[in-house]
């Protein structure tokens, strides 16, 4: 199954968060944060302006990102947990 997303929207990858502190405390599920970087598996076209000329995105595929904790929807695709964002919604590219 292919997903293409619209406008201004990117489909990203949550990228696993570390198991232990920086002290090496062991951190169970249950107490564990979503992880707030991710790779990005799909890009829209870009948005629409005023003029209804397309302005394109600033990320592309495989770009590392980092976006806010209560951004996107979650959607499962092909088996796959994945999140879907605006790119408004991301702060940034990870080099």
């Amino acid at each position: 199954m292919s997903f293409r997303p619209l406008h201004d929207r990117v489909l990203a990858r949550r990228l696993d968060a570390d198991d232990k502190t920086a002290g090496g405390i062991i951190i169970p599920d249950s107490a564990k944060e979503k992880p707030q970087e991710g790779e990005v598996v799909a890009v829209g076209p870009g948005a629409l302006s005023e003029k209804g000329e397309t302005v394109p995105m600033n990320v592309k595929k495989g770009d590392r990102i980092l976006f806010g904790k209560y951004s996107g929807t979650e959607v499962k695709i092909g088996g796959e947990e994945l999140i879907i964002l605006k790119e408004s919604d991301i702060f940034g590219v990870i080099s």
